[in-house]
């Protein structure tokens, strides 16, 4: 890892030597509570399960679902350049989505644990002439080998919320040494840019690129689970309530209460909390029926728990209007471009400082609207009965995203350009 060292890093470091040799036995354990894939736990120890290809190989690390999918347009183009990319992430659940929509000219591996054998074995076999970092997934071990390495590193799409940056800014050390190693970094909008700056980064690498989430257009959407939930909800009105959050449901819980003549569509943002969820619905008196149970959806349904993974864009192709989650809360909010491209309008709580531009850009074009209660969110659901009302907004939500940059094809030109030739 490049000056300044920190002292917390070298800490790190040396107690992933003391560890390593319980991590067969924590995977080992992990795979009998069904969290492991037993066909590819070794991976996580750095044994591949495919060989590396001949050419120019990058490797792009997306921690989990949501970057995965967010990276498939980047993929797309940058494997159409002739190079291969090999995509890493640590859940079972993305490996599986991700199995089924990588383009061709991708492979999938989990990533190694930040230990140093797994490290060494996995950097050995696979060689990748480049690294992608997607968003904020940083493993020490990881960045300082491949830099030792002399493997260019790039930060992506990089995300920064507000108690994150708090949290760095009490490990300034740390913060530098990682980010002084990224040969490149990319930031969705300026708030980001400074506070890589700030934090380390040299801002002659920084580039502000706009959001990679942009260019993603709609979601995959399986026709034929579209046509049977629209037959079994008929013509009730509906609305969604998306990736959302403990302590912002109460709320969309006690708005659903006005609003009974429409089904409630909640897609809670982690879908394992899905029995929490059902639980919180049946203790404010609403019924409800469970996706992962395989409910129906019957004529006294008031809410559809849709605690699925990779049906976010079926969601939202049934419902008018989106709340998006994590708004009400602390947590930063989660992007509006999903919702804006299948033609949703956007409601949003006030604490979205994750996609802070993105929002100042809709909501002063009317292209979003705030809530902040139960209440305000119930009238908001209310107003998009009107068809001239909803249709202003969706026009000007498609009309702000629409002037925005293509990050896609400036993020992939900065990626080939750093490729060792």
């Amino acid at each position: 890892m490049p000056n300044p060292s920190s002292p917390l890093l070298s800490a790190y470091l040396a107690l992933g030597t003391v560890l390593q040799p319980l991590a067969p036995w924590l995977l080992k354990r992990r795979l009998a509570l069904g969290k492991e894939d037993p066909a590819r736990w070794r991976e996580k120890l750095g044994h591949p399960t495919l060989p590396r290809p001949h050419g120019p190989l990058i490797w792009l690390h997306a921690v989990s679902v949501g970057e995965g999918l967010s990276v498939l347009p980047l993929l797309t183009r940058l494997v159409a350049s002739g190079a291969t990319v090999l995509v890493t992430s640590t859940t079972v659940t993305s490996a599986r989505l991700l199995a089924d929509r990588l383009p061709k000219g991708c492979l999938h591996q989990f990533l190694p644990s930040d230990l140093p054998g797994p490290v060494t074995r996995f950097l050995d076999h696979w060689r990748p002439d480049l690294a992608v970092f997607v968003e904020s997934e940083f493993w020490p071990r990881l960045l300082r080998d491949s830099k030792a390495r002399h493997i260019p590193m790039v930060l992506v799409n990089a995300r920064i919320s507000d108690t994150s940056a708090r949290n760095w800014r009490r490990v300034p050390g740390l913060a530098r040494a990682i980010l002084s190693g990224f040969t490149a970094l990319t930031a969705p909008e300026p708030r980001v840019a400074a506070l890589l700056a700030e934090l380390g980064a040299d801002p002659a690498r920084i580039r502000t690129t706009g959001s990679l989430k942009r260019g993603t257009g709609r979601l995959p959407v399986d026709a034929v689970a579209l046509a049977d939930l629209r037959d079994a909800i008929g013509n009730r009105k509906t609305w969604l309530a998306a990736s959302t959050h403990p302590g912002e449901e109460e709320v969309i819980l006690d708005a659903q209460h006005a609003l009974s003549d429409r089904l409630l569509i909640v897609a809670p943002r982690h879908p394992q909390r899905g029995d929490a969820v059902r639980d919180l619905i049946t203790a404010r008196g609403l019924t409800v029926a469970q996706r992962s149970r395989q409910e129906p959806i019957a004529a006294d349904t008031q809410v559809y728990l849709a605690d699925s993974l990779g049906e976010m864009g079926l969601w939202f192709d049934l419902c008018p209007v989106a709340f998006i989650g994590g708004s009400l809360v602390p947590v930063g909010g989660h992007n509006a471009y999903e919702a804006v491209a299948h033609g949703s309008a956007v409601v949003t709580g006030p604490q979205v400082s994750n996609f802070a531009a993105l929002y100042d850009s809709l909501l002063g074009a009317k292209g979003a609207v705030m809530v902040r209660g139960a209440p305000s969110l119930a009238g908001a659901i209310r107003a998009f009965d009107d068809p001239a009302i909803r249709t202003a907004q969706t026009t000007a939500a498609t009309t702000v995203i629409s002037a925005e940059s293509d990050a896609t094809a400036e993020t992939a030109a900065l990626i080939l350009s750093l490729l060792p030739r």
